[in-house]
């Protein structure tokens, strides 16, 4: 039988991983857009249920911190069941969004990750998307087609940021690449963060909304996860 980690223990890994997540965000160059354009894309298979009903909460909590530096306009995206992937408008209101979370539910089916990075690729092709958000817990597709996708939407300077749920290490081999390759970040998360889930995320649409000076304000503001190292970003 494994040996289960101490909770100390878990606890000092999931810090690190969160503050080398922070310090790769407040090195992202600045935006100049007053207002910003973010892609929050989920996986809605059957097994993100629990998941799923924390981001609908979340979300809200994300897109009232970035309204408060400028505004943000965000498009969900979600895939489920059997090759279903859709994608809402450009939306700025939290009732909208949030309707539209409540309005899904999970269905059983495998990952369309590339369906995901195709959409956000033809999104910033459009008009100018500043940073995407995926929150998920598999990859059961072709690491090398991915991989080539997150390159592109680093050219076209759109940072994929990276939520793992759950401990397999090969997703989160795939999930680290991809944040690499589009110039974003990875960070795992647990169905019992959503506090740190919360933080990061919010820390990710006020870096959309208003580029790093805003993060640093926010982070100057608001004592949690991010305050630690953002504080230390000069203006």
């Amino acid at each position: 039988m494994r040996k289960e980690k101490s909770v100390s223990a878990v606890k000092r890994s999931t810090d690190q991983e969160v503050d080398l997540f922070l310090n790769k965000l407040s090195h992202m160059p600045k935006t100049t857009r007053t207002k910003g354009r973010l892609i929050f894309a989920l996986d809605a298979t059957a097994s993100r249920q629990m998941t799923w009903d924390h981001a609908c909460h979340i979300q809200a909590m994300m897109f009232e911190e970035a309204r408060n530096v400028g505004g943000l306009e965000i498009q969900l995206v979600f895939y489920r069941g059997f090759r279903e992937c859709k994608a809402s408008g450009w939306v700025e209101d939290t009732p909208h969004l949030s309707r539209l979370m409540t309005s899904v539910s999970c269905l059983a089916g495998n990952t369309q990750i590339e369906k995901v990075f195709k959409r956000a690729l033809k999104e910033t092709n459009e008009k100018k998307v500043n940073a995407m958000v995926f929150v998920g817990d598999a990859m059961e597709e072709d690491i090398d087609t991915l991989g080539h996708l997150a390159g592109q939407l680093g050219l076209h300077g759109l940072p994929c940021f990276m939520f793992h749920e759950g401990n397999d290490p090969v997703v989160a081999t795939a999930f680290k690449q991809f944040a690499r390759l589009s110039g974003g970040a990875y960070c795992p998360f647990d169905e019992g963060a959503a506090q740190q889930l919360k933080d990061l995320l919010t820390a990710v649409a006020v870096f959309a909304a208003g580029g790093r000076k805003a993060l640093v304000d926010y982070s100057q503001k608001n004592k949690g996860t991010s305050t630690r190292l953002l504080s230390q970003i000069p203006e």
